[in-house]
């Protein structure tokens, strides 16, 4: 037990090596002791009697090595378990009936014409899990706070289904339009935890595995930062994370441990339901995935309690002086007690007991049935209870649960431990039987012959349900559950975006810098200032942010214990209790994590919060995608900007930083709102659109969507906002930046973010030089004009007998003369997303390829988008309508060199921010 104080010690343990041994009579006298336990009892004595000392030294707060491991047995002794409050006999016949209902759904959903498929095995091996926690633990949102966060195992939906229907929050038509979400619509029930398909039930997407540990505990630091920021009182929520053995495979499961050791969240669990099976197989068949997971849990510094044995094994372990019961369970593989799942008394007591007398004689007077029922300790309600409390009194630790558990518990013996239950989803009607008998469960023969099994109600003035309510109304409300509350935000004043609209001038700085500097208006905001969450890897200095350490400083609880070695510098590094930025570290996943905490706690704790999440571009949508998938699936909202953007404006760092498809990842998510800007004016008007459509307006008005701004290192002038600038044209995706004032034949050229100076250079080129009079336009986002020409489409479709709707672009477009060529840092496939819908004669110029290191200007001729191949390619669209003659495209390449990449300007260099 370590107190707030002691949680992060610098040294947590370690043996003496030159530390000198000031008695070394008394150090002897020690060793002598030692030695005489080991001589005259025996080493299983002596290993005891050191066991102890160490936890009798933990005790003290003397600082020990941490053992990584411990025997195969529960952690918390059968002395030390506290009273059960509850009625074991209701909650056995609450969880019998939510078993079978559970079950029933997934086999119902089988039937002939549906066949969606689902889930039975997962929930049969962790249902005592659940239950205690719903019927003890799990704190609701009545009295207006945030409650506990629960990631409930996705593949155990069916469960908390059933569950619910037991409460009358689901009705039997919602349990048969199971994974029919638009076919049985209204009444449809996703396949897994979605909030964004059931955004009144489910709080926290999880059943993309690894993300759902990976959340929980950036939510439980998200907790501890709103509180320490004066927010929200987070004081009595609790994190539960509820986890498969299988799944702690994925690197994101384990990857952050380190973070809630570090800050000491001891409002984290997690429960890793180990029924020692994958989908397909064992977790571990030659090994012991349980011992694993401790010793990773205790290295990492969590609190491990192992619940590996029920009651039942209780007798059995407090006769076995010699230890050689607990040797036994430490030397039997995963692989072997899985066959034990599935295999008769007689079985275990030959294979298990019987290669030892004194094993065998431990149980000579049990039955083969009583052996065959000597259980796993995630399926007894008293034990679960014990561990869940001694998690949540634990201070100063996230706590792990390792539940040992078999996998399709309780549904017969064609499914329980079998290698294929996973894929298992319909059960005869003899499976049913078993089943029925197995709960006690009041449906006859003939109702499971006939037809479809039915679900068992056993009535709303029941006992059980009645116990149900009370226990849930005593722990502040139904779980899980998902609230709005949050009330809309007084947003910024136009004045507030003023030095952005005015331009740099004569400096030239960054789209990045840009950002950053509306940024900085917005956070001394006296309504919303306070709401903005900084999130980033390791890279504020890159970006330009470091100006913000002074004053909103970074986020540690512990604070700052040292001297920061800038300490003499204006822009030194801050560290404090109540920092507003949060530095997670060299972990794009980690500060995804943080971005979706953030974003979503105006549903979580009422509270909105604006995570603004800066990182190089191409370790975003690439690196941890699936992540944006789980923000746009937790209705999260905020501003992701993926900085140092495009192919070829980062080439000093080469292949990997080098970013051309980002955009095109983004475009992907329906949840995204993505952008890539030019200037300042841009980004002001982009960022205030988008805090209007996040946090403007009432739950019900405001969007669940978040912002993905892509952002230059490339240092240019900006320019002032022009007058009756189409603010219009800008937040929808394109508007005409600079129209042509010399040349004759007409041309239209589209460029977004950082090739925009590029297709303004080509324009005075084209008009100095060729007489061709093109327009510039400024593609603000690619992605939007095509999501909006989309919509059209599939309104005409399905409307062919209303006025045919015509989509924006086109609209826009309209009337503007002469081809159109396309330019930007992303490859081609980018831009071409609008080009069935432009008006003319439309060519892309991209970045296809791998990115490399050289100069910019080198790059860009090698990729042919600069702004000499932006003539060419207009030069090439006219002579296709024989504006100009086709010599004279060869006379261009000559002139410009094109197909020499030595030949370019180098153009600007340097500019991180």
């Amino acid at each position: 037990m370590a107190s707030g104080s002691d949680r992060n010690p610098i040294i947590i343990g370690g043996l003496p090596s030159q530390v000198p041994d000031f008695d070394p009579e008394e150090t002897q006298e020690w060793l002598d002791s030692l030695d005489a336990a080991v001589d005259e009892r025996g080493r299983e004595r002596a290993r005891y009697l050191m066991l102890r000392l160490i936890e009798r030294a933990r005790e003290k707060r003397v600082a020990v090595p941490e053992m990584r491991s411990t025997d195969y047995v529960n952690t918390i002794a059968t002395k030390d378990e506290p009273f059960f409050p509850g009625d074991e006999e209701i909650e056995r016949k609450v969880l019998n009936a939510t078993r079978w209902n559970a079950a029933v759904m997934v086999s119902r959903a089988q039937r002939p014409g549906i066949g969606v498929g689902g889930h039975i095995a997962t929930f049969a091996s962790s249902a005592s899990l659940y239950d205690v926690g719903f019927n003890h633990f799990f704190r609701g949102k009545d009295d207006g706070l945030g409650g506990d966060q629960i990631f409930f195992q996705g593949h155990a939906s069916p469960g908390i289904y059933a569950r619910a229907f037991l409460l009358d929050r689901l009705s039997e038509a919602q349990l048969d339009a199971f994974r029919q979400e638009k076919s049985k619509a209204p009444n449809g029930l996703s396949s897994y935890p979605h909030p964004r398909l059931m955004p009144d039930f489910w709080e926290f997407p999880t059943v993309s595995m690894g993300l759902g540990p990976l959340g929980a505990i950036y939510q439980a630091r998200m907790n501890r930062y709103m509180e320490a920021r004066g927010i929200a009182d987070t004081s009595k929520s609790h994190v539960w994370a509820y986890l498969g053995d299988g799944e702690m495979d994925e690197p994101e499961s384990l990857g952050q441990l380190s973070i809630a050791a570090r800050e000491g969240l001891d409002n984290l669990t997690f429960v890793v339901n180990c029924n020692l099976q994958r989908l397909d197989g064992p977790v571990r068949g030659n090994g012991k995935i349980i011992q694993e997971l401790e010793s990773q849990f205790r290295g990492a510094g969590w609190n491990v309690i192992k619940l590996v044995w029920d009651r039942s094994w209780d007798p059995l372990l407090a006769q076995d002086r010699t230890g050689i019961l607990v040797n036994k369970l430490n030397t039997t593989p995963d692989g072997q007690f899985q066959t034990y799942a599935t295999e008769s008394g007689a079985y275990i007591r030959d294979h298990f007991f019987g290669d030892d007398p004194r094993l065998r004689d431990m149980v000579k007077d049990m039955t083969d049935d009583q052996i065959l029922h000597l259980g796993r300790g995630g399926h007894d309600h008293k034990k679960v209870y014990a561990a869940y409390a001694a998690a949540k009194a634990h201070k100063g630790q996230p706590t792990v649960i390792l539940a040992q558990t078999v996998k399709g518990w309780t549904l017969g013996p064609n499914f329980e431990g079998r290698n294929a239950t996973h894929q298992m989803k319909k059960l005869t009607v003899e499976d049913l039987k078993r089943f029925r008998d197995r709960l006690h469960i009041p449906i006859t023969d003939k109702e499971l012959e006939d037809g479809l099994p039915p679900y068992y109600h056993p009535g709303r003035d029941s006992e059980e349900i009645q116990y149900m309510h009370d226990r849930r109304k005593g722990l502040g409300g139904y779980v899980p559950t998902r609230v709005v509350r949050a009330k809309p935000l007084v947003l910024p004043e136009d004045k507030t975006y003023a030095t952005a609209k005015k331009g740099s001038g004569q400096q030239s700085i960054a789209t990045t810098m840009a950002f950053v500097r509306i940024l900085k208006d917005l956070m001394r905001d006296k309504e919303i200032g306070k709401r903005f969450v900084l999130i980033a890897p390791d890279e504020y200095r890159t970006f330009g942010m470091d100006a913000f350490f002074p004053s909103a400083k970074i986020y540690n609880p512990l604070g700052q214990q040292y001297e920061a070695v800038d300490r003499d510098l204006l822009l030194a590094y801050k560290e404090s209790p109540t920092g507003q930025m949060l530095h997670d570290g060299i972990s794009e996943a980690g500060c995804t994590a943080s971005l979706i905490a953030a974003g979503s706690a105006y549903a979580t704790h009422g509270e909105p919060l604006i995570p603004v999440y800066v990182f190089y571009s191409m370790f975003g949508f690439q690196r941890t995608g699936d992540q944006f998938w789980q923000m746009a699936d937790q209705l999260a909202r905020g501003f992701v900007l993926g900085a140092t953007a495009g192919r070829t404006t980062l080439t000093g760092e080469g292949l990997q930083h080098a970013d051309g498809h980002s955009q095109l990842l983004a475009s992907t998510n329906p949840g995204c709102v993505a952008y890539d800007p030019a200037f300042g004016y841009e980004i002001a008007h982009i960022v205030k659109d988008g805090l209007r459509r996040m946090y403007g307006g009432t739950p019900e008005e405001n969007e669940d969507v978040f912002y993905y701004l892509t952002v230059y290192n490339e240092p240019i002038q900006h320019p002032a906002e022009p007058e009756n600038v189409d603010v219009e044209g800008i937040l929808k995706g394109v508007y005409r930046f600079k129209a042509a004032d010399r040349g004759e034949i007409p041309a239209q050229i589209m460029a977004s973010g950082v090739a925009v100076p590029w297709a303004v250079e080509a324009q005075r080129i084209l008009a100095d030089e060729w007489n061709v009079r093109a327009d510039v336009w400024s593609a603000t986002s690619w992605n939007e004009l095509r999501r909006e020409a989309v919509d059209v489409e599939r309104h005409n479709l399905l409307h062919p007998e209303e006025e045919q709707r015509v989509p924006y672009v086109t609209r826009k477009l309209s009337g503007s003369e002469g081809p159109f060529v396309a330019v930007s840092d992303w490859m081609r496939s980018v831009p071409d997303q609008i080009a069935r819908w432009v008006p003319g004669a439309y060519q892309s110029l991209g970045a296809d390829g791998f990115g490399f290191a050289d100069t910019r200007g080198a790059a860009r001729r090698f990729f042919h988008i600069d702004a000499q191949s932006i003539v060419l390619a207009v030069l090439t669209e006219l002579a296709k309508e024989n504006r100009i003659d086709r010599s004279l495209l060869k006379k261009a390449i000559d002139r410009y060199d094109l197909l020499d990449v030595t030949a370019a300007d180098p153009g600007a260099a340097g500019g991180d921010a």
